[in-house]
């Protein structure tokens, strides 16, 4: 197998692959490690292909879909003005970084900012369509968008952006997708509709959407007054949290927060809407 030691020039490719099949797979811990080690590298002007840049894209994004999105964002920023959208892998690797702030903004509630940085990257993919593959990414943003635009209680515009785009959706992001429309339905008060999205049979979500349908879940049956089964979900919800990502997640707070409503005898649903940062 090619690492980081052993890679050549030529076989950087196979190690990028191999480091996005782990993030796949939900390694974040390991990817986000491999990944710096690769970003520290000697960048000496005889590489073909510097994997510098590369490798600093893939270890922030890893960070933002563990959970740890202030930390991250701060690199993000200097990552983002660092890199100069010269060349067109250049100019998706950009993107790529934008699109994973939108997701960091999101989880820090920074809604606003998330909602223009996402349609400032969705403006520019449509730019260089022509030029590149962009569905995974624009499909990636528009997921992230979905979510901001929960969170900012726009909840009709998010079931549209949701919904219309889950035909293009495969594998994993079905199931963040279908979860985020639920969480739109919810906030319109559409509470059955929203569990009825739920119960459908769905792929296994990723790693970094832990407890998120749980927590929507657990949303809608507060609402139509289910408080114990709302109690179950939530905890789930907790404990998938708490398990496997990081204990800044802010789905976490969030987690915890509803549970202290349900429990409690708290009114609201508490729609927070941080979103799912996408791979």
């Amino acid at each position: 197998m090619t690492t980081i030691r052993t890679a050549r020039d030529s076989q950087w490719g196979e190690v990028f692959s191999r480091l996005r099949t782990m993030t796949r797979e939900g390694r974040y811990e390991e990817v986000e490690a491999e990944a710096r080690a690769l970003a520290a590298l000697p960048r000496r002007p005889w590489r073909r292909r510097p994997p510098h840049w590369e490798a600093r894209v893939l270890a922030t994004g890893t960070a933002v879909m563990h959970g740890r999105t202030a930390e991250a964002l701060d690199e993000l920023d200097a990552l983002i003005a660092e890199l100069e959208p010269v060349g067109l892998n250049s100019q998706m690797l950009r993107l790529t970084a934008r699109s994973n702030r939108v997701a960091a903004l999101s989880g820090l509630r920074r809604h606003a900012e998330a909602e223009t940085e996402a349609l400032a990257v969705l403006g520019e993919l449509t730019r260089i369509a022509h030029r590149a593959p962009v569905s995974a990414l624009e499909l990636n943003t528009l997921g992230h968008l979905a979510a901001v635009l929960c969170g900012l209680a726009r909840h009709e515009e998010a079931e549209a952006v949701a919904r219309g785009n889950l035909p293009r959706a495969g594998g994993p992001a079905v199931a963040v997708l279908h979860t985020t429309l639920a969480r739109s339905l919810t906030g319109q008060g559409r509470h059955e509709e929203a569990l009825t999205e739920l119960g459908r049979s769905l792929p296994r979500p990723p790693r970094h959407a832990a407890g998120y349908l749980d927590l929507v879940a657990a949303e809608a049956l507060y609402a139509l007054g289910r408080r114990a089964e709302a109690e179950d979900a939530v905890r789930r919800s907790l404990a998938a949290c708490e398990k496997m990502l990081h204990p800044a997640h802010p789905r976490t707070a969030e987690a915890r927060a509803l549970l202290a409503r349900v429990t409690g005898g708290g009114q609201g649903t508490g729609s927070g809407g941080e979103g799912v940062p996408g791979e």
